[in-house]
């Protein structure tokens, strides 16, 4: 803990340092461009009144605060009509206390027997009938808190970053709403505390950021708003309207606990032969706290942590595969705030934070400056070790420290200059991480990014080992006999003595307007750069990109937009020899049955594995493959309780196992059926095969299964189910000799109650089944009985 404190000290001071640093450097651009607001009361205004009764949230209109809120109509449609009259009115109102933001929205509707509503866990809700709002409450342009609600009060949430151009649906807020269908549609009522937000509320009157939004799926999608949406403008924050007023909003004592107890039992056993189970029992009391302590400045932490995955990861096939996959983010205590922490590239993922007993987080903005900090520790030392070819993820069995701090300066709503510093650091092991970036938009259809990044980094001595069998590495480690990892290359990429140091950087440009958008990034990785906090899973290359796509708006017909274009890109080592030349082309329909159709084609030349296993070489140590492959995906909606998805590509491929040329084969059916209004049937199904000139090589099926029964608003019943078969021909493999049957299966029952986000009780039982060669049926290898139990004190 004290390291962790000394560390943590360390980064703070270089933080305000550099705050500093950066403040006094980018003076000039003060001068030059003063901060404006983004959103423009011209688009459209609303001015706030505050009251001084709350109103209740139960779907009713019938208190007096509401005849004295504004009145609001969405009178356009952005989506896919252009700006043009919206085809439903939707009436809105809203007025303000001095602790909370409240609006009603009377969505309207010709034939209300249509409407699609269903009751749904938090943020699952998406494709319904829904309305909401999108708050900027720095009118700065660069986030947006959105808040939606379908007609049965299911609450949607995210945040969406135009620094980035994503949105994030893992944040969670406390708020409240209530939803009613009705004759002539539905209605929806929404109290948002202010305590959810970031605001100075040192003004006496606020300017924010501000769009209503209504979904309306029919044969389309059509979004419904206050605000035109202009198509030749590639920022979409810079086109809110303005909502003034809130006189004295104050976020109040924002002050929330959550106390939290897990219990669980897990039991595990070794198979072939079987042996008996062994149990163990734990029982974990946490602690988490979050404190506003001023508007604009939040404190999170925590002690002991329950960071268990409540919802399983959603499958993956890992076959054929040399790079380690991805998997998103899902803890409470890392997701808040998590947007502050945001650069154009992947340089804190906090998964790689996989077992922590204690976290503090501080995030703050101020005027044109934010400044976010995180430390944690964590039982064990996870990273992503990167390459070229391949790369995996690694663990030292050491207890780690981990810390993130992150400056950004907007000077304006064209401007933003940042800076980022990562540290993870265990006995024998550190990495550290330095970076600055830069976002540039001179014009409202041009956009420059620029980032460069420093590392350096520690290995322990024997660290490389772990990738092989033996002093001398000559056999693969277990597991490689399935033919998806290229070991070879993980070894020589930590075989490293004392501290090692190198660079990255990403510079890019877009230019978009209503009809096209002409695209360009170089981006260029040392071969000795780490940033053990992020998943950058490449290094050692220089990769050039350029491309363009067209676009067409048909009216009067069955697709509403077509867009035709492609990109060509290519990429070589440090040492410029070639590891990849691709181009491709593509075409894609967005229109009725909310349908979207995508192909296209792809020529590539790519290098497989290394045949000399000592050296990092490209030329004269791999082989040149020439692939063609064709994709096809599209989704569409034929019934309002069916939605279809298929993704599917055939073409060459290599054989990364054997080194040689091959033939893949793979598609992804997918549908969701809405058996009713609250239980949904959720299966993907994938299929992989791959052949070689003597045979088929491997056969691979993956099954994705949950159904979901949400009891009511604030209870459900889920199973998962995941299963794995993989068939192999063990002739074909030149240099291993894997199993010819592989099969997983696991599955996991939940029952929940939710109050809200934090307030929880989860009770499930989760196991997992395996067979091989050596066991020929399905056996159960481990299963878990787990209780969950937390409530989040609000003060």
């Amino acid at each position: 803990m004290l390291k962790l404190i000394i560390i943590l000290t360390y980064i703070v001071n270089k933080t305000v340092y550099f705050h500093t640093l950066l403040s006094g450097f980018f003076a000039t651009s003060l001068s030059l461009s003063a901060p404006v607001n983004a959103g423009d009361p011209q688009q459209f205004n609303v001015t706030i009144p505050t009251l001084t009764q709350h109103a209740e949230i139960d779907g009713e209109f019938n208190e007096p605060q509401w005849q004295q809120a504004a009145n609001i109509q969405l009178k356009y449609e952005t989506s896919p009509g252009e700006n043009i009259a919206a085809l439903v009115t939707t009436d809105a109102k809203i007025f303000a206390t001095e602790t909370s933001l409240f609006v009603a929205f009377t969505a309207h509707d010709n034939n209300p027997s249509q409407i699609r509503a269903n009751l749904r866990d938090r943020d699952n809700s998406w494709g319904d009938d829904q309305v909401g709002i999108k708050l900027d409450t720095f009118n700065n342009a660069r986030l947006a808190y959105q808040f939606f609600v379908n007609p049965y009060g299911v609450q949607n949430d995210s945040i969406e970053n135009e620094l980035t151009g994503q949105e994030s649906d893992a944040w969670d807020g406390i708020w409240y709403s209530a939803g009613k269908l009705t004759e002539q549609g539905y209605q929806v009522e929404i109290e948002l505390p202010l305590r959810l937000f970031n605001f100075d509320d040192k003004k006496d009157i606020q300017t924010w950021g501000i769009e209503l939004v209504r979904f309306y799926p029919r044969n389309e999608t059509h979004r419904l708003s206050t605000n035109k949406i202009d198509r030749n403008v590639s920022c979409q924050l810079c086109q809110l309207g303005t909502a003034t007023g809130l006189a004295g909003a104050q976020q109040g004592q924002d002050i929330q606990i959550t106390p939290s107890i897990v219990a669980a039992r897990n039991s595990q056993r070794e198979l072939n032969p079987n042996q008996p189970w062994q149990d163990e029992d734990d029982i974990e009391v946490g602690l988490d706290l979050r404190w506003g302590i001023t508007p604009t400045t939040l404190l999170n932490a925590t002690i002991n942590p329950d960071f268990s995955q409540v919802e399983a990861d959603s499958g993956q096939l890992d076959v054929n595969n040399n790079f380690a996959l991805f998997y998103p983010e899902k803890r409470a205590f890392f997701l808040d705030n998590k947007d502050y922490f945001d650069t154009q590239l992947s340089l804190l993922h906090t998964r790689n934070i996989s077992s922590p007993d204690y976290g503090l987080k501080l995030t703050s903005k101020t005027d044109d400056h934010t400044i976010a900090v995180l430390a944690a520790n964590d039982e064990q030392t996870q990273f992503l070790v990167p390459g070229n070819l391949s790369s995996d993820v690694a663990t030292i069995d050491e207890e780690s420290y981990n810390l993130a701090a992150r400056y950004r300066f907007d000077p304006s709503s064209e401007l933003s200059f940042g800076g980022l510093v990562t540290a993870k650091q265990s006995d024998n092991y550190h990495n550290y991480v330095a970076s600055v970036d830069t976002k540039w938009q001179p014009t409202k259809q041009d956009t420059f990014t620029a980032q460069y990044v420093f590392s350096d980094t520690e290995y322990p001595e024997d660290f490389f080992q772990q990738f092989c069998n033996g002093d001398d590495c000559s056999t693969p480690p277990q597991g490689c006999e399935i033919g998806n990892c290229d070991y070879n290359e993980r070894v020589l990429r930590t075989k490293k003595q004392g501290n090692f140091s190198d660079s990255m950087y990403r510079i890019s440009y877009d230019h978009e307007r209503r009809n096209w958008r002409a695209f360009s990034r170089y981006e260029s990785t040392g071969e000795d750069f780490r940033a053990d906090l992020g998943f950058i899973e490449r290094i050692d290359a220089s990769k050039f990109v350029a491309g363009g796509n067209y676009y067409w708006y048909p009216t009067d017909n069955f697709f509403s937009k077509i867009q035709f274009g492609g990109d060509w890109d290519i990429t070589h080592n440090q040492n410029n020899e070639k590891i990849e030349q691709e181009a491709e082309l593509s075409v894609s329909f967005e229109g009725g049955w909310q349908s979207y159709i995508a192909t296209g084609i792809v020529h590539k030349d790519r290098v497989g594995r290394r045949l000399d296993s000592s050296s990092l070489a490209i030329d004269g140590n791999t082989s040149m493959y020439t692939i063609d492959l064709m994709w096809f995906y599209t989704n569409f909606v034929p019934f309002d309780s069916l939605k279809i998805e298929f993704d599917s590509n055939y073409g060459d491929d290599i054989d990364y196992a054997n080194d040689r040329p091959a033939t893949v084969t793979m598609f992804n059916p997918a549908f969701e059926w809405k058996i009713t209004d609250s239980i949904i049937l959720d299966i993907d199904h994938k299929y992989q095969a791959l052949d070689v000139d003597e045979g088929r090589l491997f056969t691979a099926n993956l099954t994705d299964l949950r159904l979901n029964w949400q009891i009511t608003l604030n209870s459900f019943l889920r199973l998962s189910s995941v299963y794995t078969d993989i068939e192999r021909d063990p002739d074909l493999y030149q240099y291993q000799s894997p199993n010819e049957q592989y099969q997983n299966l696991g599955n996991e029952i939940l029952y929940g109650y939710k109050l809200n986000p934090q307030s929880v009780f989860y009770l499930g039982y989760s196991d997992g089944l395996i067979s091989t060669d050596d066991i020929d049926s399905l056996t159960q290898k481990d299963k878990t009985y787990f209780m969950k139990v937390s409530y989040a004190w609000l003060l």
